[in-house]
């Protein structure tokens, strides 16, 4: 496995890779990986032949009183856990490689991003569709894999793919989840043990909704309401609960049409999101 820290290195590799006609996947991640990355990458083993995992903590979608200077960071670990997943190279750049210091371009997508984690981080997704954007041309992927979890962020990644015409093939990857049901997130190592037993109220409310739902409710605020209850009362902060159309990623009312229940909480000072998508 090569461990790739600058454009032209990575550039020089996928050339020789695709004079080869090797098909390559991209996994783009912030590094500290677990289980759900490391599903990622078999998607992205099962669909080309070589997979390269950027590994990039991208400052430009962090706001600045968020956690960029806390997010976890561990680079031994994750080589090792690279290597042992069959990952062919690694990109891990620094900040300079991959902004210029007067930087002033950037991706925006002005629909999709305007809700949920866009309506609480206003700069967010601009710092992730500039970031994506730049890692698919410095690799010169035809394939890259994103997980469901981060619901909005895949789907506004599809839609900057299909509106600019990029020339990348997208994978959405089921959601992971912890044992117990705890989705699967870097920042789950910041919950104290009381916190994090509390958290599970978002997967155990995402369940009652899921039920809810199967029995026939297409009503969003009955779906809402026990979910947003059970956060509360186990001591969350809610920052949404939200069911929304997937086409648009505006609020339904009623449920006719694929939809996204959509949820974002603070447990201390960790903020967690999970989904569930509803299909009619």
């Amino acid at each position: 496995m090569k461990i790739l820290r600058s454009v032209d290195e990575v550039r020089a590799q996928s050339s020789a890779w695709r004079s080869r006609n090797l098909k390559i996947a991209l996994v783009p991640t912030m590094g500290y990986l677990h289980a759900g990355h490391l599903s990622l990458v078999q998607q992205a083993r099962e669909h080309a032949d070589r997979v390269i995992v950027s590994i990039f903590v991208n400052p430009t979608q962090f706001g600045p009183n968020e956690d960029l200077d806390r997010y976890p960071r561990d680079f031994a670990r994750d080589e090792q856990l690279c290597s042992q997943a069959g990952v062919d190279a690694v990109f891990y750049p620094e900040p300079a490689v991959m902004y210029a210091p007067d930087h002033s371009t950037w991706v925006l997508e002005d629909s999709l991003s305007q809700t949920l984690c866009g309506a609480s981080r206003p700069v967010h997704f601009r710092g992730v569709t500039t970031v994506v954007l730049k890692l698919f041309n410095i690799c010169g992927c035809q394939l890259a894999v994103f997980g469901r979890k981060d619901a909005q962020q895949a789907l506004i990644i599809q839609r900057m793919v299909r509106d600019l015409n990029v020339p990348v093939e997208l994978i959405l990857a089921p959601l992971v989840r912890e044992a117990d049901g705890l989705a699967l997130s870097s920042r789950n190592k910041f919950l104290s043990p009381e916190e994090r037993q509390q958290a599970l109220n978002i997967y155990k409310g995402i369940q009652q909704a899921k039920e809810t739902f199967r029995q026939g409710c297409r009503n969003a605020a009955e779906l809402i309401a026990p979910l947003r209850q059970r956060i509360t009362d186990a001591g969350g902060k809610v920052d949404y609960v939200e069911v929304m159309a997937q086409a648009t990623l505006r609020p339904l009312t009623a449920i006719d049409q694929p939809a996204l229940l959509a949820v974002a909480a603070f447990f201390g000072k960790t903020r967690l999101i999970d989904n569930l998508f509803l299909e009619v």
